[in-house]
């Protein structure tokens, strides 16, 4: 584990295990996110990524270990709901968009502060609350389509338009599934500039399979291997270590 103060990151996992059924999904994993960083997390099925996302949302309480955001809040300690609020966006690798809605009510309905239903009915969008939404349509590329049913985005505009509605709950950290699985060659590219553009203002987590997609991003990757971080560094120096290609290669 290395010397950094868990005060200067935005994440921080030590020591964090976790057992199923005797099956140990993440074993003494350590590991930190920089405030403002992309980082890539790869590695074979049942590395650990799921699990580790899960213990960093709330979903699944770890056995042992720390997990540590913003310098100081334990996320152990708290639920799915508190944690979301907190500023932690989980985008699934699925996309759950509201598909009979427009793209535009797409980000309206997903705007930060849970509005009582008799307040929904008078409610009326504030000036930067447009503005917000239309800076999150630029972003996502989906501009051209705010007036489309969100049904009738490609497979590649729906994964933005739910990137797009984590953006307006305005996270500090943002974990993304496999972004790119299905995605075409230009949808994959677009995404690789989506999410380093986000990371700009806020950090990201990755976690994916797609090595061409990974290299794009061009960030700090660990990879995961039986739970715990097996190698970490730029991609080039972790697909040269000799353990990882053991791993991935089954050598």
């Amino acid at each position: 584990m290395s010397t950094q103060n868990h005060h200067d990151t935005i994440l921080y996992l030590d020591g964090v295990s976790v057992s199923f059924d005797g099956f140990k999904a993440l074993n003494e994993l350590s590991l930190y996110v920089q405030e403002g960083e992309l980082r890539a997390i790869i590695g074979p099925n049942g590395a650990g990524k799921t699990t580790m996302m899960d213990v960093i949302t709330g979903k699944t309480r770890p056995d042992s270990g720390d997990v540590i955001f913003n310098g100081g809040v334990d996320l152990t300690q708290l639920d799915e709901a508190a944690i979301a609020n907190l500023g932690i966006g989980r985008k699934f690798q699925k996309p759950t968009v509201f598909e009979h809605h427009t793209v535009f009510d797409n980000l309206e309905l997903a705007l930060k502060g849970n509005r009582r239903p008799q307040d929904s009915l008078f409610f009326r969008l504030k000036d930067e609350q447009h503005d917000r939404i239309n800076e999150v349509l630029s972003t996502t590329a989906l501009s051209d389509a705010r007036h489309m049913d969100a049904g009738a985005l490609s497979h590649g505009q729906k994964q933005w338009l739910e990137i797009g509605m984590l953006l307006m709950q305005d996270p500090d950290l943002l974990l993304v599934d496999e972004p790119v699985a299905g995605m075409t060659d230009a949808e994959t590219e677009a995404t690789a500039v989506l999410l380093k553009e986000i990371a700009k203002t806020r950090s990201v987590v990755v976690v994916e399979h797609d090595m061409e997609f990974v290299k794009s991003l061009d960030c700090r990757v660990n990879v995961l291997h039986e739970g715990s971080v097996l190698a970490e560094g730029s991609l080039e120096t972790v697909q040269a270590n000799e353990q990882v290609i053991e791993v991935y290669l089954g050598r």
